[in-house]
């Protein structure tokens, strides 16, 4: 039996759907397929800039498309195929792009189509036509046939982020993943009209960090985009993945500073030209004035990909050469297959994107540069910024139009690592990696190895100068003891405990010139520890938003959370809002933030046979977490993320261990899961705590199978020597700040480690 069914005028702007299918019974009476079912809708009208010619260029012309889904599912009633919406998408997608082709163009229109005929075997015939084009044919024409597989994009650039899930965490297939701020599901169409581009951000000016956390939040601005559409169309633009932020030597004009460089997936309904005027109009506002080509800017934005299209608004006179883009748009953009500073951004966050020109994925182009860098070249350095609070009164704001943005108080290098994947580049140059030492002020009455010892003003504030003084780069203040059984403290309890820490700490005096001349040298000194203490950076230790919110405002720099972001729940019972909470304030006060791998009580949990090990559960346990965190409308950047696998939180003695002596592949550039995916949590910087914990107790407490040592029980005071061992393995596994509380001793301890190893 076959049916071809046509119903004219079944949507606007066409002439007809159609339904082509054909089937046969049979011997045991069972229905199959002679051959594919076929959707089509005929003649869709759409008027469109396209073409080569600057007369085609000045206004739209009409253009028509047949759209044809062959489709090996059968489609049920419930399951319809939706003609309508599909020639309303091509519509209004075709209607505000520009291309210069109408290969590109018919590309698009089967883009969109295979986003609702959602089978990976779905094969789609766009052709497309244009009536006007030529005196004496009736139309110019093009026919492509194409499938998903022909446009890596569609799960690459479009990165549909998973929320986290509220189930246990234990078992990855039964795991639940949400959709989370509007950011689609794997599998599902994208939102009505929305292209993906990729945009790179650069700075060498002013608080150039500053300056890029500026520009990104006017891409954010429905005000600022507004200003360029007309006013009733509905435009949006949400910043949905960011790269790490990299600072890098100059190319081409080498006598200027340092740049920072970064990139970011941006999800829009603004066509490509309109989306150049609004990027050029960040630039204005945050302060970018003429210069020298490829010299100094307080900004620069770019336009690399959008979708997989390309675009040339140059006449041909000016094709032949890169000199002067200014004013035009080429995409993909045509200088960066030579640079490092564009291709690893993008690495960061769509590593298999197929170039559409290149037919190279990006792991690829990024290898291929690094191997032919010169000798001797400066190495791409990741850095991560911390925001300086409190507000000093009265100053302005480093970016004038965006006041909100705090100044930079510092910022931390982490040199690069070698990756079979991606080399660091053999012939770079980079500084040696220093390992960073983390204090720990813990004020609460109850904490395992330090409770009731600096739960009194005077007592934090000489544990802070002293740290300060023996060298801690932070120092991490918390208020609610993540011990088993430990007391459950409110939220304003917690935060009468360490705001007034950290507004002592940020008010010690500096008097160390007049200590010297009238009290003698070691007042002198003490003052000079307490003018150290007050410039040290600090990190608030706690999972609740609203402490994190009035710790970082009274003056702290970083959220420590051991729970990233979902709480102390197993499962976590609302995770969804919990992690959006942290998400919004850490984004709003833009601080850095360490998400730690743990599962609720942490004596608890300790299986993690459904992963095969310990490392492997970590990873995808934690990347979870932190790909809903960082991906999507409203993400933390990418560079303001360091993670902690959780040494001694809900694992086994020799899964600390195991961890511990793994700890560089949790994070590893070039792992890859067991299908093929990359590994969630690669590049990111990881911190290490193990000082003076449980499982080094029960190491101690095991006596020697052959030889004279019979154990002993120790308190974890008693544990320093055991944790300097550990902290020195941290540091071989190429830990960015391990977490101490013995900062003199232990600073020692990582100075001699990050001699050998580094």
């Amino acid at each position: 039996m076959t049916v071809d069914l046509v119903k004219p005028r079944a949507v606007p702007y066409a002439d007809a759907v159609r339904v082509f299918s054909s089937r046969a019974r049979d011997d045991d009476g069972a229905l199959r397929s002679l051959s594919p079912d076929r959707l089509s809708v005929q003649n869709i009208s759409c008027n469109v800039v396209v073409g080569l010619n600057p007369c085609e260029r000045e206004d739209r012309q009409l253009v028509h498309f047949d759209v044809d889904v062959s489709t090996t599912v059968a489609r049920e009633p419930e399951n319809a195929f939706d003609f309508r919406r599909l020639a309303r998408d091509i519509r209004q997608e075709v209607e505000s792009s520009e291309f210069v082709s109408l290969e590109s163009l018919a590309s698009l229109v089967a883009r969109i189509t295979l986003r609702h005929a959602t089978q990976p075997d779905d094969v789609v015939t766009i052709r497309a036509a244009k009536p006007k084009a030529l005196v004496f044919a009736d139309a110019a024409e093009v026919e492509i046939v194409r499938t998903s597989h022909d446009y890596p994009a569609m799960t690459r650039i479009e990165d549909p982020a998973p929320g986290f899930g509220l189930d246990p965490p234990l078992d990855p297939s039964a795991l639940g993943l949400l959709a989370q701020d509007g950011v689609s599901a794997p599998g599902s169409s994208s939102p009505q009209g929305q292209h993906f581009a990729a945009i790179a951000l650069g700075s060498n000016l002013g608080d150039r960090f500053a300056n890029i956390e500026a520009a990104l939040q006017l891409l954010e601005s429905p005000e600022l985009i507004s200003a360029f559409e007309e006013p009733e169309e509905s435009k949006s633009l949400a910043v949905i993945n960011t790269s790490f932020l990299y600072e890098s030597a100059p190319m081409y004009v080498t006598d200027q500073p340092n740049f920072l460089n970064c990139a970011c997936i941006i999800r829009t309904t603004v066509a490509p030209l309109k989306l150049l005027k609004v990027l050029k109009a960040i630039e204005r506002t945050v302060g970018r004035v003429p210069s020298i080509r490829n010299g100094p800017r307080a900004v620069d934005l770019d336009v690399l990909f959008y979708d997989d299209a390309h675009i040339d608004t140059r006449p041909d006179s000016r094709r032949a050469s890169l000199e002067d883009l200014e004013g035009h748009l080429v995409v993909p953009h045509p200088r960066m297959a030579e640079r490092e500073f564009v291709l690893r951004p993008l690495f960061d966050m769509v590593p298999d994107f197929v170039h559409p020109a290149f037919r190279k994925p990006i792991h690829e182009m990024l290898s291929d540069v690094l191997k032919t860098a010169p000798v001797g070249s400066p190495a791409m350095i990741k850095v991560m910024p911390f925001p300086r609070y409190p507000r000093p009164p009265h100053h302005a704001p480093p970016v004038a139009h965006a006041p909100a943005i705090p100044h930079t108080q510092a910022y931390w290098k982490f040199p690069p690592t070698r990756s079979a994947a991606v080399p660091a580049g053999h012939n770079a140059t980079s500084p040696r990696r220093r390992t960073r030492l983390m204090a720990t002020l813990n004020v609460t009455p109850d904490s395992f190895s330090d409770g009731s010892d600096h739960t009194t003003l005077p007592a934090a504030l000489d544990y802070a100068a002293s740290s300060a003084a023996a060298g801690a780069d932070i120092v991490d203040v918390g208020g609610y003891s993540t011990r088993p059984g430990a007391a459950n403290v409110s939220p304003e309890e917690e935060t009468r405990r360490v705001v007034p820490v950290i507004e002592a700490i940020r008010a010690l005096p500096d008097d160390a010139a007049e200590d010297a001349r009238a009290k003698g040298r070691r007042r002198a000194a003490a003052a000079a520890a307490n003018a150290n203490a007050r410039d040290v950076l600090i990190s608030v230790d706690t999972f609740r938003a609203d402490v994190a919110r009035s710790a970082v405002l009274a003056g702290a720099n970083c959220i420590n959370d051991v729970h990233a972001f979902t709480g102390p729940d197993c499962p976590p019972t609302a995770a969804s809002a919990r992690l959006a909470s942290m998400k919004r304030v850490a984004r709003e006060l833009a601080v850095p933030v360490v998400l730690m791998h743990s599962r609720g009580d942490a004596g608890a949990n300790k299986d993690y046979s459904a992963y095969g090990s310990v490392v492997r559960g970590v990873a995808q346990e934690l990347g979870r977490k932190v790909e809903a965190i960082v991906r999507g409308p409203g993400g933390v950047r990418r560079w303001l993320v360091m993670v902690d696998p959780g040494i001694g939180f809900s694992k086994s003695v020799e899964g600390n261990l195991q961890l511990l002596r793994e700890s560089a592949s949790i994070v590893a550039a070039d792992a890859r899961t067991e299908d093929g995916a990359w590994n969630p949590l690669r590049g990111y910087p990881h911190l290490v705590g193990v000082s003076r914990k449980s499982f080094l107790g029960a190491i101690l407490l095991q006596e020697d199978d052959e030889g004279p040592y019979q154990g002993r029980q120790t308190t974890p005071k008693e544990r320093g020597w055991a944790t300097a061992a550990a902290v020195a393995c941290a540091v071989q596994q190429g830990a960015a700040v391990v977490r101490v509380h013995d900062v003199f001793e232990l600073g020692d301890v990582v100075r001699v480690a990050d001699a050998i190893w580094s």
